[in-house]
């Protein structure tokens, strides 16, 4: 029965989240807010819900094992497998505003989390300054865009408002209610079952966290980045996962060790220099020939299975 609650969780989880993008997204037009805007908050925090979900209800309960392997098994995930699959399906533009701001600011959270890991708990205090950095970029990238916005002749709001003309007021509202709702109990599901089956296995929380949770709460993002490669989006595949990373990091870390001190083994210590270091690979391959290619992606996928094999293995 914990493997059907777990699914039921799963189930949840993704679609709280389709309801929660649709809806916040629906707002954003209605207020007329850019693209940019949408693609990299609303539509990057929408599908890291189920991220936050569980690691915010890990660090209620106490399993932080869970919440720290889930955002760095998440952001691994997103980054190999989610640009990787759609490098595959289609060699994708990389956007040069996310290459020359948002890229190098998730690189650098990246090394932020490894310097709180060092000493082996990511402390209250350490939690209060990642939420700073959610606060300082939300309102960097506000500016940005407000200024960019009087410069561009704003075609690519008029497309996407083209495309899919905006729900009302009230119905965005309602379905970020049930978006919300269906996250936060399916996010207690996964939690408390993948606990319970890691326990029966005698599998750590660390390994079910960087695996199952991770893969499972990562599908958000994979959908709908696949969505935008078989589109032809250019840069919205990358962006939300960039977004994504980003809000893993300082916004689900730092409330979860807001809440409770998380505490941090040598594995995640090692898990966040292998985050590092595939950073900066499919940063290089975003800035070759500024794209990221099939073969690119091919690697991504294998290095991913690799990494699978070596976590399973130590």
């Amino acid at each position: 029965m914990m493997y059907v609650w777990l699914l039921i969780g799963f189930v949840l989880l993704i679609k709280g989240a389709d309801w929660f993008v649709d809806g916040s997204s629906s707002v954003a037009k209605l207020l007329k807010v850019p693209s940019v805007i949408i693609g990299l908050t609303i539509v990057a925090m929408g599908t890291s819900a189920p991220e936050a979900a569980v690691s915010i209800t890990a660090g209620f309960t106490g399993n932080n094992e869970i919440a720290i392997s889930n955002v760095l098994g998440s952001n691994i995930f997103n980054l190999m497998m989610v640009v990787g699959i759609c490098a595959v399906i289609r060699a994708f533009q990389t956007d040069a505003m996310i290459m020359r701001r948002d890229f190098p600011i998730s690189l650098g959270l990246t090394v932020l989390l490894g310097i709180c890991l060092a000493d082996g708990r990511i402390s209250r205090i350490e939690g209060g300054i990642l939420l700073l950095f959610l606060a300082g970029y939300i309102v960097s990238m506000l500016h940005s865009a407000l200024r960019s916005r009087r410069q561009e002749s704003g075609n690519a709001v008029v497309c996407v408002e083209e495309e899919k003309k905006p729900m009302s007021a009230g119905k965005s509202i309602l379905f970020i209610i049930l978006g919300l709702t269906a996250i936060i109990f399916g996010g207690q599901l996964v939690v408390d079952n993948a606990s319970r089956i890691a326990a029966q296995f005698g599998l750590s929380e660390t390994l079910i966290g960087l695996t199952i949770v991770a893969i499972g709460t990562s599908l958000p993002e994979l959908v709908t980045s696949i969505v935008a490669a078989g589109k032809g989006e250019s840069g919205l595949a990358l962006g939300n996962v960039i977004g994504s990373n980003i809000f893993n990091i300082v916004f689900i870390l730092g409330a979860s060790s807001l809440l409770h001190p998380i505490a941090a083994g040598m594995e995640n210590l090692i898990d966040t220099v292998i985050l590092l270091l595939v950073s900066a690979i499919i940063y290089i391959f975003g800035l070759t020939g500024k794209q990221v290619n099939r073969w690119e992606g091919i690697l991504c996928v294998l290095g991913y299975i690799g990494y699978t094999v070596y976590i399973i293995l130590r």
